[in-house]
């Protein structure tokens, strides 16, 4: 659900030639990322008993986490802000 609510507000943002909304569809993709890697390692975990597989699912969301910080502390001038 979360891939189509993220086009939905690609759509939507650029209709309305919105930044913001633009935004959080990026970040409603982001969510759905990691919520496939994490669901992945706990379906790996219960049907095969790999104990490991959480754990290594967790670690494959660090580059992605990583980036976004970086992207959030290097910020980004509003042009609406004087």
């Amino acid at each position: 659900m979360m891939p189509w609510l993220a086009r939905q507000k690609r759509k939507v943002a650029a209709s309305l030639e919105s930044r913001a909304l633009e935004s959080d569809s990026r970040q409603t993709s982001l969510c759905a990322y990691l919520s496939a890697i994490l669901l992945g390692g706990l379906i790996l975990n219960a049907a095969l008993g790999w104990w490991w597989a959480d754990p290594v699912a967790a670690f494959a969301m660090v580059p992605i986490i990583l980036n976004e910080a970086r992207e959030a502390l290097r910020g980004e001038r509003c042009e609406d802000c004087s």
